[in-house]
């Protein structure tokens, strides 16, 4: 009774094991869905560790929805990591927008790591991409502050290797930054932001990109510094530190002419004293040549003294100031 009871439990395991590798419940229903599909390809995927539950369920759904695509073409695509239910989602959702997309073209877009479901809904509904801040100043220096609302369709064909939002959202700023700067004054910005828009979407922002660009709406436009003023303002305080900075170089550079010449008064003094210094010898040496005799001395210390009281006369009395009794 034992070996029969072994031999139950090996023969219940062995049909398992064969259910595992031949999904006869997972062929009939491919068969009775009109999916063309060998059992024993059936259980070369399972060798392959190809789920066989994800090709043939994804080729009913591609079959009933009329689409033409082959066992092979699925597994392959999971093989490669792609992601199959996403790409049959993507392939009928096109199909009934009677839009021209490709099985190839799918499977490429979904392992360029992009979500194809979601590129053929935005393909079929346009998206509405809201840009940050963006500030820019008008000719007149007046700051302004805008908000544009970009309205995009995926472009299908450009999903692969085409630049995402950010590169939209990127050169919508730049234009919006070039059109308020253009303008003459920013009341004119105000009065009329379409131009802006307009001016945006005339430059093919969407060169490139994974996206069409349908419209470009400014949604606010805020008013925001004099930034002419406080340039001016910034330059007028340095000039003014440029001036203050020369007006020293030439204070300092007329205390140090002042000080030379100074320097040269004392050196002429100098030489002044040391000329005089020489008189009472070339006197002397006059004396014992003979050329100077002792009335000539006499008669030019005389002059010498006249000059002297002369120009003490001459000179101003000071008056002295009186100071008044202590009380």
């Amino acid at each position: 009774m034992m070996y029969y009871a072994i031999y139950a439990i090996i023969a219940v395991v062995g049909f398992f094991v064969f259910l595992y590798f031949v999904p006869l419940g997972l062929w009939i229903t491919a068969q009775f869905s009109g999916v063309k599909v060998g059992l024993f390809e059936l259980v070369f995927m399972r060798i392959r560790k190809v789920p066989p539950s994800l090709v043939v369920n994804s080729l009913i759904t591609a079959t009933k929805a009329g689409l033409q695509v082959t066992s092979s073409e699925l597994e392959t695509h999971h093989l490669a990591g792609g992601h199959v239910p996403s790409v049959i989602k993507a392939l009928i959702s096109a199909d009934k927008a009677n839009i021209e997309l490709e099985f190839n073209q799918a499977a490429a877009i979904d392992l360029a790591g992009r979500d194809v479901f979601e590129a053929v809904q935005i393909s079929v509904n346009p998206k509405v991409i809201t840009t940050p801040r963006v500030a820019a100043v008008a000719s007149d220096g007046i700051q302004l502050i805008a908000v544009a609302r970009v309205t995009v369709r995926a472009n299908l064909t450009q999903l692969v290797g085409g630049a995402g939002e950010d590169t939209i959202l990127a050169r919508v700023g730049e234009g919006i930054v070039t059109s308020i700067g253009s303008a003459v004054t920013h009341k004119d910005v105000l009065e009329n932001p379409d131009k802006i828009s307009k001016l945006v979407l005339s430059r093919g922002l969407d060169a490139g990109t994974a996206f069409e660009i349908l419209s470009i709406d400014i949604a606010d436009v805020d008013v925001g510094k004099n930034i002419g003023a406080d340039l001016q303002t910034d330059q007028a305080a340095a000039d003014l530190k440029v001036a203050e900075a020369k007006a020293e170089e030439r204070r300092a550079m007329a205390v140090a002419v002042e000080q030379e010449m100074k320097a040269k008064a004392q050196e002429a003094r100098a030489k002044v004293i040391e000329a005089e210094a020489e008189i009472p010898k070339a006197m002397a040496e006059a004396f014992r040549e003979g050329n100077l005799g002792i009335m000539d001395y006499y008669k030019m210390d005389n002059i010498k003294a006249d000059t002297e009281m002369r120009e003490s006369i001459a000179k101003p009395k000071s008056t002295p100031t009186k100071k008044k009794d202590d009380k």
